[in-house]
């Protein structure tokens, strides 16, 4: 029996996995063709309760506050797409080939400025475009930048600060969802009068988390010392 074979699902898992997907599809084509003619207007209740959501911008009232659910969700797929991946096999913490020095310069001098970047987005996000997902995709771009030049994580950051950070936006999302419940009667129901600084501290954590995910996902493996496997 060879590696291919061996590793291939039984015929009973082939077939449930078949039927499990035909109903998905079925389901999203149902919702589909179910959408009302005409969507229902949501852009006047947004404006409406604006001021109560602790932010200026819609976007981000939308995404922190009113709908807060469906980024809580976003940050749980792209940590389970990270431990998905890091359960294929583990990558050795080797630097690459020299980059030479014109472009160690160009991305000694960059990804500092891209730190900037990230932070102006984040900060920006609570009264224009902007926010945690594009900081930390910029964030994230300045790791990748990094690891093209042969950097790498040292031996110490690898264990469980990274896994902190890999974890924050998740758990103080989570954390500040659960301590609201006494004052707003819901899950990520914020007090009015807190609702700006606490939206602030789950994009800031979200944004290191989104960058160190997106940075370990371009890495493609969990990354161990020399010896480790």
């Amino acid at each position: 029996m060879n590696t291919a074979d061996h590793r291939a699902l039984p015929k009973p898992f082939q077939y449930v996995l078949l039927v499990l997907i035909s109903a998905l599809a079925c389901g999203l084509g149902y919702a589909v063709l179910s959408l009302p003619d005409q969507a229902i207007e949501l852009k006047g209740l947004v404006e409406a309760n604006l001021e109560a959501s602790g932010v200026r911008n819609p976007v981000t009232a939308v995404l922190l506050n009113f709908r807060a659910y469906d980024t809580l969700l976003e940050m749980a797929v792209l940590l389970l797409a990270l431990i998905g991946v890091w359960s294929l096999g583990a990558t050795p913490m080797r630097r690459g080939a020299d980059p030479g020095p014109v472009l160690s310069a160009l991305v000694h001098g960059l990804v500092p400025m891209m730190i900037l970047v990230a932070g102006y987005l984040l900060w920006a996000g609570a009264h224009a475009p902007g926010g945690a997902f594009q900081a930390g995709a910029v964030l994230a771009a300045s790791g990748v930048l990094l690891l093209l030049t042969g950097k790498r994580l040292t031996a110490r950051l690898t264990g469980r600060p990274l896994r902190i950070a890999l974890l924050a936006g998740l758990g103080a999302f989570i954390t500040i969802g659960v301590i609201v419940m006494p004052a707003g009667g819901m899950f990520l129901q914020y007090p009015p009068s807190h609702a700006d600084g606490l939206i602030l501290f789950i994009e800031a954590t979200a944004t290191l988390s989104i960058g160190a995910i997106l940075t370990a996902l371009f890495l493609g493996g969990r990354t161990v010392s020399g010896g480790e496997r």
